[in-house]
């Protein structure tokens, strides 16, 4: 009777245990059928040479059948994610569709799946040796300017004033103020105060006794130690008259502006150049047909023998690509 009933918990047990199971697994079917599912890559220009492979940017990718929720385009590293549909099988084919107006349309065939893709694209004017209709324009000798701007401490000079502390000696001090800081003889007090000016600061500030009985003098305000546009100081003495110096530099801030120079790196027809946060004013200066011309790069980089991309990072520099347009073409110079 025992064995019987020891039997039937197992069972019950067992029954209780594959039901938790089965509710388990069906809850992992459903998170996994519910999350959502990305097909990320990168597009990259077709060369035979790796590094003439520039990413590109602005191609709009889609997949047909409606397995994708929505288009997307490759941002300036080439990289793009595409959201497909919940409840995709994945295994399923699909044809992914990549359209650039400089480029070869592509239709590729993708399986879904965990995996990073590459996807080369074709130039349709590509940058190899060919004849054109008519020759195209030598771009030449090209140059990155631009400024930052740069704060320097300009020692513009000293300044110094002399100051007396009148005062007899041993006086007793008999409960007036001020006193000594033994409180037995009377004393007097002092100050005195420096503006360097708009603009200006002092440093290395220094307040000294230049004659007088000297020993018995003790500074009480120290306004000066740490330099500023104003400094003062107040000076104690209870012996004879006194007389001190009050001296500091005077420095200026000034603002300088820097024009610095960076020669791109150029891949085939791609140009290459970085700017760092702090550069203002950034310009290209290049030789078309021998001709000298500087090009401003405002926030939207245009050229007008190029198309240009830039891309921000998070501590602000910039990166730039530019791509020249089909009549023209990098040479070097002689």
């Amino acid at each position: 009777m025992l064995n019987w009933r020891k039997a039937a918990r197992v069972t019950a047990l067992i029954t209780i245990l594959a039901g938790a199971v089965g509710v388990l697994a069906a809850y992992v079917a459903l998170h996994y059928y519910k999350k959502p599912v990305y097909l990320t890559g990168a597009v990259i220009k077709q060369d035979d040479d790796p590094m003439k492979e520039s990413p590109i940017t602005d191609v709009e990718v889609s997949a047909a059948e409606g397995v994708a929720t929505n288009s997307t385009k490759s941002n300036f590293a080439g990289f793009y994610s595409l959201r497909l549909v919940r409840g995709i099988n994945r295994n399923q084919t699909f044809t992914l569709r990549f359209r650039h107006p400089d480029y070869v349309p592509l239709d590729l065939k993708e399986q879904v799946g965990d995996r990073l893709s590459v996807v080369h694209l074709v130039p349709i004017h590509k940058d190899v040796d060919e004849k054109p209709n008519r020759p195209a324009t030598p771009v030449t000798n090209v140059l990155i300017r631009y400024s930052i701007q740069t704060t320097t401490q300009q020692n513009i000079g000293t300044e110094a004033k002399t100051f007396q502390i009148p005062n007899s000696g041993n006086i007793p001090c008999a409960k007036s103020t001020p006193c000594s800081p033994d409180g037995k003889w009377k004393a007097a007090s002092a100050a005195e105060s420096l503006d360097a000016g708009e603009g200006n600061e002092f440093r290395n500030a220094r307040v000294s006794c230049i004659a007088g009985p000297c020993p018995f003098t003790r500074v009480d305000v120290d306004g000066f130690s740490k330099g500023g546009r104003y400094i003062r100081v107040a000076v104690r003495n209870w012996s004879d008259t006194v007389t001190f110096l009050l001296q500091a530099e005077v420095f200026h801030e000034q603002i300088d502006s820097i024009v610095r120079m960076a020669f791109p790196v150029i891949l085939g027809t791609s140009l290459n150049f970085t700017l760092p946060p702090a550069a203002q004013g950034p310009t290209v200066q290049a030789e078309l047909n021998s001709e000298e011309i500087i090009f401003p790069l405002g926030p939207n980089p245009i050229l007008s023998w190029a198309n240009c991309n830039v891309s921000v990072d998070r501590n602000k520099a910039r990166f730039y690509r530019c791509d020249l347009k089909s009549e023209y073409r990098f040479q070097e110079s002689k």
